[in-house]
């Protein structure tokens, strides 16, 4: 997903993609300040991580003056960590990759607090709307209690970031509105075989209501209707959208920690 969100952009920018593959995974660059700049799926061959691919790939984050970001899974080659340790890499903190089996059975979970209605906005006028939602609720973290809330990022960046998904053939966009009026919202990313649900978020004010296992339960029914057999969510460890996704089934399948080296 996040190599043709990259490609989408460039396809319409006119730029030279910022892909630089790195055995099973890639180097991404996306823009200043952007989510997407990082190294991920590196190791996932199962062997030594390819000391060449990663000299381009930190060449590549260079060339923009930022930091590389590197997720790497724990089920990786141990070897893995030895390298990005070597080259100057620093821990900065962990991911949780929950998955779950589709179609899904019907999971218990507390009756919403208030009628809320799910809809795809995959049309662009509506897509303005999913982005303001989004924004606004990436804005008021929800503080876990382990402290670990995820990245945070200005709303300039956000913006653009959900902005970039225009044209990502396979991703879909959902609101949820409660009394007509937007209350949160998320994606979906369903190829392969596998739905991404990523891009989650709920207004402060509409949040403890049911929303996110609202966004959850639809856009896991239309994963299953496109024909993915595992949905996949990645969240801050104890963290209320974890908690979520537990609820509806979710087990977790590893953890991936990430390492930083500095511009």
């Amino acid at each position: 997903m996040s190599a043709a969100m990259v490609e989408a952009v460039c396809r319409r920018s006119g730029a030279e993609s910022c892909i630089e593959p790195i055995g099973a995974g890639y180097a991404i660059y996306a823009g200043p300040g952007s989510p997407f700049n990082k190294v991920i799926g590196a190791g996932l061959d199962g062997g030594p991580v390819d000391e060449g691919a990663l000299d381009r790939a930190e060449r590549l984050f260079a060339a923009h003056g930022v930091p590389v970001r590197a997720e790497i899974c724990v089920l990786a080659n141990p070897d893995v960590f030895a390298a990005f340790s070597g080259r100057g890499y620093a821990f900065e903190t962990v991911e949780h990759v929950l998955g779950l089996s589709l179609p899904a059975g019907d999971s218990p979970s507390s009756p919403p607090k208030a009628a809320i209605e799910i809809v795809r906005v995959d049309g662009e006028a509506a897509s303005e709307e999913w982005i303001d939602t989004l924004v606004q609720g990436f804005a008021v973290p929800d503080v876990t209690e382990t402290g670990v809330t995820g990245e945070a990022f200005p709303a300039d960046v956000l913006r653009e970031t959900f902005s970039n998904y225009r044209g990502v053939e396979h991703f879909h966009r959902y609101l949820a509105r409660m009394g007509g009026r937007p209350a949160g919202g998320g994606g979906l990313y369903a190829a392969h075989g596998i739905g991404l649900l990523c891009g989650a978020a709920t207004l402060a004010a509409s949040r403890r209501q049911g929303v996110q296992a609202a966004l959850l339960r639809r856009r896991l029914a239309d994963a299953a209707a496109a024909g993915c057999d595992l949905a996949v969510v990645t969240t801050a460890p104890g963290s209320k959208s974890q908690q979520n996704a537990q609820r509806q089934g979710f087990a977790l399948l590893y953890a991936r920690a990430i390492f930083v080296r500095p511009a």
